[in-house]
């Protein structure tokens, strides 16, 4: 796992100084803490004598600047990044891991490729030259990358399918500059710093900036399963997967029909996430899904398992009894820690690691879990994307529940919603009454703008109430949830639930779940590896019907059922828990004076994004223990303490320790 950072620009005023590299590349260093490296192109613009590289003439590109962190995992000894070809004409910087590398090598060397290092970034580097763009079709891994041919003069850009590994760019006035990271393209001497307002909007209705969106003017984001490439002073992207939820296979309706091919799939999949030169383990929380996944990796390994899991004193929120429980079902060596979260300590440390407002709090979590894994190994194994995959989440079975009322006449599911919406509910945000009301008021709407009203923070009758007339403007011209109705086009044909799934997998699991981990992991320097995203298991679970995964009693049915023999029968049927912190607490305690003084400060109201009476009256319904506005409050504090760090100056290199 790694950092990757660079620039390639046709405009001579436009070049990247070494100086500027190595800037970019420290900012970044917490992702690749074990070696850097810097490339240069053409030669004579080189700081590092190790590459050069033959180029054609009449050359269009006048420069090149590729910068790499590196955290060694696979051929710790060698591999070290930039890396090129036998003749250095193919340059690459690669951030993630290629688990089918052993056998693409083999491959290679048959067609007559010689090779270097043991590792797989060479391997791509030989896979482009043997297959050119469609080098990617064969990658069974996770990466965000850049290849620079100086014989095609053209520089190509890829992400991996699922979109488990980041990467950032911005291209304008003869240059494009690219990183793993939002705030390592910030230390570019020139780049403006200017707040994307509807990008604002869509943070506030989502709790994340969806791709290929940046909060930041000019900035952007590719897009998972796209390749780009860089050629005669433009950007062409291209779709090169997707997932396919339009082949269903419906005849097989049964678990036995997908029993023997999930099992294999899935297996095959942990199997080639063990390799591996460091220690590796797992995160364990006591659910199915990372459950699954540690049986399995304990069913390959000659050795128990390291796995990991955190607590929390707050009852609802410890899931350390069971992890305790599937540890000793499945014989792992269990490593556990007690957490308190000194949320006012690890606040500065959040914001200016996420790059963008990021709203998820569980990210809290994530962080100190990560930590506390990387004392032990360095590469950990997840059950993340089983819940999307394989219809996990309590809001699908409301998906599938409410759906049973559509038939009913409009007018009459009106009239039902409006009578409901008047009864009294219940302070606390995951009590069973206010979630039982808020899906009961729901009934009156179109099938996608009642499950967005569901997953959003702000939807958008809050939103106007909440933000200026002027930021509320922007939203008549855009809806901020456009990339939820997108994605539920791409699917028309099958079941709701199943559109539903996938416009998660599009959309909630790469921009949120997979961020938070990603940023959580690397933070700590510790790779963090999620079989349930190979490829073929993604394929697998995208044409499955939904009767296999789901009734209204079971979710993640077929998982379940496949693996039942790793799972202890108490897990197999908990109630689902969120990984996350008691927020709502904090700022009815020790958290509440943090409100006042940072979202009603002239500072924050000056900036002309928000109601201050709205903002008022959120603080003091919570406070107050009226309405838990807890989600509402952390999006709102995120934000304001983004732009602090990220507006009122340019980012630090290192993360802050205290909040300005």
């Amino acid at each position: 796992m790694c950092g990757i950072a660079g620039a390639v620009w046709w405009n001579p005023s436009r070049v990247i100084s070494a100086q500027t590299l190595r800037r970019m590349t420290d900012s970044i260093r917490h992702r690749g803490p074990d070696a850097d490296g810097h490339y240069f192109w053409p030669p004579d613009n080189s700081h590092d004598k190790h590459h050069r590289s033959g180029y054609a003439a009449n050359r269009n590109v006048s420069g090149v600047a590729l910068g790499h962190r590196r955290l060694s995992i696979i051929d710790v000894a060698g591999s070290a990044q930039p890396l090129g070809n036998e003749d250095d004409s193919v340059q690459i910087v690669f951030n993630g891991e290629i688990y089918n590398y052993r056998e693409l090598r083999t491959e290679l060397l048959k067609a007559g490729h010689q090779f270097r290092t043991d590792g797989d970034t060479e391997v791509i580097v030989h896979l482009y030259e043997q297959y050119g763009l469609d080098f990617v079709k064969h990658l069974r891994g996770m990466f965000a990358l850049a290849i620079w041919d100086a014989n095609r003069q053209r520089l190509v850009i890829a992400r991996d399918r699922a979109g488990k590994k980041p990467f950032y760019y911005r291209i304008d006035d003869g240059r494009l500059v690219f990183a793993s990271e939002l705030k390592a393209l910030l230390q570019i001497p020139d780049v403006p710093r200017t707040l994307n307002r509807q990008a604002v909007l869509q943070f506030l209705t989502l709790q994340y900036v969806p791709h290929p969106h940046c909060i930041l003017e000019g900035f952007q984001k590719l897009p998972p399963a796209t390749v780009g490439v860089v050629e005669n002073g433009s950007l062409a992207l291209h779709t090169y997967w997707s997932a396919p939820y339009d082949q269903p296979e419906l005849g097989r309706s049964t678990i036995d029909d997908w029993r023997e091919e999930l099992d294999a799939t899935l297996s095959e999949a942990v199997r080639l996430r063990l390799r591996s030169d460091v220690p590796l383990g797992a995160f364990l929380s006591g659910g199915i899904d990372s459950t699954v996944i540690c049986g399995l990796m304990q069913t390959q390994l000659d050795r128990p398992v390291q796995t990991f899991s955190i607590g929390f004193p707050v009852a609802a929120f410890d899931e350390r009894a069971f992890a305790r429980q599937a540890s000793q079902h499945l014989g792992t060596e269990h490593h556990e820690a007690v957490v308190t979260p000194d949320v006012l300590s690890i606040l500065p440390q959040l914001i200016w690691h996420y790059d963008e407002p990021f709203g998820d709090s569980s990210a809290i979590p994530t962080m100190y879990l990560a930590r506390m894994t990387r004392e032990h190994v360095t590469v950990a194994l997840t059950g993340d994307a089983g819940d999307e995959l394989f219809c996990g989440y309590e809001r699908y079975r409301a998906v599938k529940l409410t759906g049973m009322t559509d038939f009913v006449p409009r007018w009459a599911r009106r009239l039902a919603s409006s009578v409901i919406s008047r009864l009294p509910t219940s302070v606390e945000h995951r009590s069973f009454r206010r979630r039982l009301k808020r899906l009961l008021e729901s009934l009156a709407q179109d099938p996608e703008r009642r499950y967005l009203n569901w997953i959003t923070i702000f939807n958008s009758s809050r939103l106007e109430w909440l933000v200026s007339p002027e930021l509320w403007k922007l939203a008549q011209n855009e809806d901020p949830a456009d990339c939820i109705f997108d994605a539920y086009r791409q699917f028309p044909k099958r079941d709701f639930v199943t559109r539903t799934t996938a416009t998660d997998f599009q959309t909630y699991l790469p921009c949120d779940i997979l961020t938070k981990v990603d940023i959580a992991s690397m933070a700590a320097s510790l790779e963090c590896r999620c079989p349930m995203l190979d490829h073929h298991v993604i394929e697998l679970a995208a044409r499955m019907p939904i009767e296999v995964k789901q009734t209204l009693k079971q979710s993640k049915k077929v998982l379940s059922e496949t693996f039942a023999r790793l799972i202890p029968a108490d897990i197999q049927t908990r109630k689902k828990m969120g990984f996350g912190v008691p927020i709502d607490h904090w700022f009815r305690a020790e958290l509440k004076p943090m409100l006042h003084e940072i979202l009603l400060s002239p500072r924050c109201l000056q900036r002309g994004l928000l109601n201050e009476n709205a903002v008022r009256q959120l603080i003091e319904e919570h406070t107050s223990s009226r309405f838990d506005h807890a989600y509402r409050l952390w999006n709102l504090l995120c934000l304001e303490l983004w732009q602090r760090l990220y507006l009122d100056a340019p980012p630090p290199v290192a993360a802050p320790t205290v909040l300005s």
